[in-house]
């Protein structure tokens, strides 16, 4: 099912009701930027000292995105996709993941058979394989738990 700006819109402020109540039990500051990024929500948590909301390794932000989505499926019975953000930290993820898979195009790209990264999260992972389709090649995930990782190679190998 295809879900249109409207729920996805709706998705967002059913989970910015739900994590500015969080934040006031909690009595943190914070501001919640509600946005749509191609087919999720997106939602960011800006302001204040909010490095614990995110923990180490983003553990406490991934823990928080799975409350919020459980929060938007309890009010709309549809599973929600949608991604958080604290401080700018998925974002500074994304930037160096970008430059990273860039580096594993341009190495296929000038006769490496394919390029194995290191082991990476799904979210991490599919920020990798939207940049390698981006310049035309592919890529797959390989390994298991925590050594699930993405291999770039040609389009024709």
């Amino acid at each position: 099912m295809t879900e249109t700006a409207q729920d996805l819109e709706r998705e967002g402020d059913i989970a910015a009701d739900f994590l500015e109540e969080l934040l006031d039990i909690a009595d943190l500051d914070g501001d919640i930027d509600i946005d749509v990024d191609g087919d999720r929500a997106a939602l960011e948590i800006v302001g204040g000292e909010l490095g614990h909301l995110v923990g180490r390794d983003g553990e406490v932000l991934d823990a928080l995105q799975e409350l919020t989505r459980l929060a938007v499926y309890r009010e709309t019975g549809v599973r929600s996709r949608l991604m958080l953000d604290i401080g700018g930290h998925r974002a500074a993820i994304r930037r160096r993941l970008v430059d990273e898979a860039n580096a594993a195009v341009d190495e296929v790209k000038a006769g490496a058979g394919e390029v194995a990264m290191a082991p990476m999260s799904a979210f991490e992972r599919k920020v990798v394989h939207d940049v390698v389709a981006a310049a035309g090649l592919v890529s797959e995930s390989e390994g298991t738990g925590s050594a699930r990782h993405v291999v770039v190679r040609s389009a024709s190998a």
